[in-house]
């Protein structure tokens, strides 16, 4: 890999921070009740697992986009 491939979103807090990380520092935060409460959708509500939801998360980008808007926020309020 070049050292240009490696640079290519220097300003993208999100770059190389893995979608099961994002999840799990807001399971930290906010636990699923909370997180249901925030992002209303059906694999944080109803019988919640870490699994079920990378994959609804993977493969429905609206959600993946609600889930990283939320992980930017809470990371910006702990700095």
């Amino acid at each position: 890999m070049e050292n240009n491939e490696l640079n290519t979103q220097p300003n993208n807090p999100l770059h190389g921070v893995k979608l099961a990380d994002v999840l799990n520092v807001l399971l930290d935060v906010y636990g699923w009740d909370e997180l249901g409460r925030r992002i209303n959708i059906r694999c944080f509500n109803f019988d919640p697992s870490i699994n079920s939801s990378l994959k609804f998360l993977r493969k429905n980008q609206w959600a993946r986009d609600q889930v990283e808007a939320l992980y930017l926020r809470t990371i910006a309020h702990k700095k």
